[in-house]
C-alpha cells in the first residue's frame, strides 16, 4: 500500500504546481513523462517552504519553518513522510541522488527571508540568489541528466544562470509586492522607492546575460528535458521583454503579466522550433 500513498503524494505535488504557477506547470507538462513528476515534486517542496516565509503573516513563521525543516530532515533520513509534499520530494531526492548541500543552501536562503529584508552588497545578493534559485535549477538538472556526474558538471553553470534569470525576473516583476507588503529589497545599490529607468536597465541587462548563458545549456540538455526547459525560458524571456518595455513607475505600481493567449502562442512556436531541431 505504500505505492498508493506515494502516488497520492505525487498528485499533491502536481496540484501544488498547477495551483501556484500555471506557467511553470505548463512548462513542466512539456517534459517527458519519465521525469515530469519529479519536477513537480521539487516544485512542491520549494513552493511550500517559500509560502511559509512569504504569506503566513498571521502565524509564527519561524516556528512553522522550524517544524517544516525538522520534517524535511526526517523525511530524507527515513525515506518517508506523512506530509505528502515532503514524501514525494524525498523520493525524488533519493532516486536521483540530489546532493544534500543543494537542499541545505535552499533552506538557508528561505530562512534568510524570515530575518533579512535588504541586500546591500553583491555578495549578500549572490548568496541569496544561489540558495533560492540556482540550487533549484541544479536539483532539476540532476533529474534531467539522471544523475550522470559528467553531464551534470558540463551543464551546471548554465543551469545556475537560468535559475538566476528566472528568479531575477520574478524580483523585478514583484517589486511592488516585495517592497510594499514584505518590506524587502533584493537588488543591491538600488532605491526601489525611486526606481528609475537607469536602474531598471542595469537590472535587465544583468538578467539578459544570465539568460544568454542559460540558453547555452538548454541546447545541450537531454531530449526528455529540452522542450520543457526551453518553454520556460521563452516564457520568462517574454516577461523580461515586457518589463523592459514598461516604464519603471508602472512596474512599481502594478504586477506585469504575460496573457494566456501569448503563453500558448509561445508554446506553439517553441514546439515548432524544437521539432525542427532549431533549439
Amino acid at each position: 500500500m505504500k505505492d498508493t500513498f506515494d502516488q497520492v503524494s505525487y498528485q499533491c505535488s502536481k496540484v501544488v504546481t498547477k495551483r501556484y504557477s500555471t506557467s511553470f506547470a505548463l512548462a513542466t507538462k512539456m517534459l517527458h513523462p519519465s521525469i515530469r513528476s519529479h519536477i513537480y515534486n521539487i516544485y512542491g517542496f520549494v513552493r511550500f517552504a517559500d509560502e511559509i516565509v512569504d504569506t503566513f503573516h498571521d502565524y509564527d513563521k519561524e516556528i512553522l519553518f522550524d517544524k517544516f525543516e525538522q520534517e524535511l530532515e526526517a523525511s530524507l533520513r527515513d525515506k518517508i513522510s506523512l506530509n505528502p509534499i515532503l514524501n514525494s520530494f524525498q523520493h525524488t531526492y533519493h532516486t536521483y541522488s540530489i546532493p544534500k548541500h543543494l537542499v541545505d543552501s535552499f533552506m538557508k536562503s528561505m530562512r534568510m527571508d524570515l530575518v533579512k529584508n535588504i541586500y546591500r552588497t553583491d555578495a549578500e545578493y549572490k548568496e541569496y540568489i544561489y540558495g533560492s534559485a540556482d540550487v533549484v535549477g541544479l536539483m532539476c538538472l540532476q533529474v534531467f541528466v539522471k544523475g550522470d556526474v559528467a553531464e551534470y558538471n558540463k551543464l551546471k553553470e548554465s543551469a545556475m544562470a537560468l535559475g538566476s534569470a528566472f528568479q531575477k525576473v520574478n524580483f523585478l516583476r514583484d517589486v511592488k509586492a516585495d517592497f510594499e507588503e514584505l518590506n524587502r529589497s533584493y537588488f543591491p545599490n538600488t532605491n526601489l522607492k525611486e526606481l528609475d529607468e537607469a536602474s531598471k536597465k542595469r537590472i535587465v541587462e544583468e538578467i539578459k546575460a544570465d539568460f544568454k548563458l542559460g540558453y547555452q545549456g538548454i541546447v545541450n540538455l537531454p531530449a526528455e528535458a529540452k522542450f520543457g526547459v526551453y518553454t520556460a525560458y521563452k516564457y520568462y524571456y517574454k516577461l523580461l521583454k515586457k518589463l523592459q518595455g514598461t516604464p519603471s513607475l508602472e512596474i512599481k505600481n502594478a504586477r506585469i503579466r504575460v496573457p494566456n493567449y501569448q503563453k500558448f502562442g509561445l508554446l506553439a512556436r517553441s514546439y515548432v522550433k524544437f521539432k525542427m531541431n532549431l533549439v
